[in-house]
């Protein structure tokens, strides 16, 4: 009888034992992570299950690391973590974070090009950033080529929008995106194009999309401008377009355009040579694009700025009002208004 009664007393205590281990396991399961603030971990690509714990656990993430192993292969998850940078996010519990790995919600950082930048200006901004590999020695030349669009002018063919991406995605993979959202919106705007346009092609529609997108701050004179823009076209009138000459000069233009630029001979000089320049000059968006396809019934074909530092021009449709725009503006800039 006092046997029994040990033995019965032995599997009691050790059923609390287990008892108070299950508990202890599941609260540690369950229970937010110790951290103040957000630790961000980078997990190699190739790391086994212990590596992926010690690592957590070296960046503060996570007590008890082998019991993450362990839950892990009950769980039969082992062997499913995704590679990436992660957010360990104060309010984490390891089970929360085992699927975290699980899924692979990695950080997503984020790049914007902006509109009225050059396409150069967009590749140089993204390789400097530290979260993108860069593929070295590639040239924006190279990466049309990389696209499957060699000979493609690469000036004007990426969208100008923020694009998301995770630690360690390549330059030329955030590009095609770009690339993808622009040929979308090109043909979107081509295929809703009103009657009668003097362009004859969705690629005409982009190079003059991005001389609307350089000429104007104000976003609502984008379908105005595009209406000068147009009855010149229209009219044989040379478009006498700044930005496109300040293009044409590139490195050579040291901000300010001068009488001789305006006067020496180039493909982009729409002073010196009638139509459209030979590519875009910069990234238009999709407000430009629209504008391009849709412009503004007017019926002027003149506009110079306003000189009021507001970014708006005023708009004439005789020689003898744009010359008295053009007095005003030179008298409000010299300090006469």
């Amino acid at each position: 009888m006092a046997r029994s009664m040990r033995i019965w007393a032995a599997l009691g205590a050790m059923a609390t034992f287990a008892l108070a281990a299950l508990l202890l396991a599941w609260h540690w399961w369950t229970a937010p992570l110790p951290l103040v603030d957000a630790v961000n971990v980078e997990i190699a690509r190739g790391s086994a299950p212990g590596q992926v714990a010690a690592r957590l656990a070296e960046a503060g993430a996570l007590p008890r690391p082998r019991w993450f192993v362990w839950a892990a292969r009950l769980q039969g998850q082992e062997g499913q973590f995704k590679a990436g940078e992660y957010a360990i996010l104060p309010g984490t519990s390891p089970r929360s974070l085992l699927q975290q790995l699980v899924d692979g919600r990695v950080v997503q950082h984020a790049i914007t090009f902006i509109e009225g930048h050059t396409s150069a200006e967009a590749w140089a901004r993204l390789r400097a950033d530290p979260a993108i590999a860069v593929t070295q020695g590639l040239t924006l030349e190279g990466l049309m080529a990389k696209l499957g669009e060699a000979g493609t002018p690469a000036e004007g063919a990426f969208f100008p929008d923020t694009y998301a991406f995770a630690r360690g995605t390549s330059d030329v993979e955030v590009m095609r995106q770009a690339r993808r959202r622009m040929v979308a919106a090109l043909e979107a705007a081509w295929q809703d194009r009103a009657d009668g346009l003097p362009i004859q092609s969705a690629q005409e529609a982009l190079v003059l999309a991005s001389l609307i997108e350089k000429e104007t701050g104000a976003p609502e004179e984008r379908p105005l401008i595009a209406g000068v823009f147009t009855n010149r076209l229209r009219s044989g009138m040379r478009l006498q377009t700044d930005p496109s000459v300040i293009y044409g000069l590139g490195e050579k233009f040291d901000g300010n355009l001068r009488k001789a630029d305006l006067l020496r001979d180039g493909p982009y000089n729409t002073y010196r040579r009638a139509g459209l320049p030979p590519t875009p000059i910069a990234l238009p968006g999709a407000a430009a694009l629209r504008a391009a396809v849709r412009p503004a019934a007017t019926d002027a074909i003149f506009f110079v700025a306003s000189g009021r530092g507001d970014g708006r021009h005023v708009f004439s449709a005789t020689l003898a009002e744009h010359n008295a725009a053009v007095r005003a503006y030179l008298a409000r800039t010299s300090g006469g208004d």
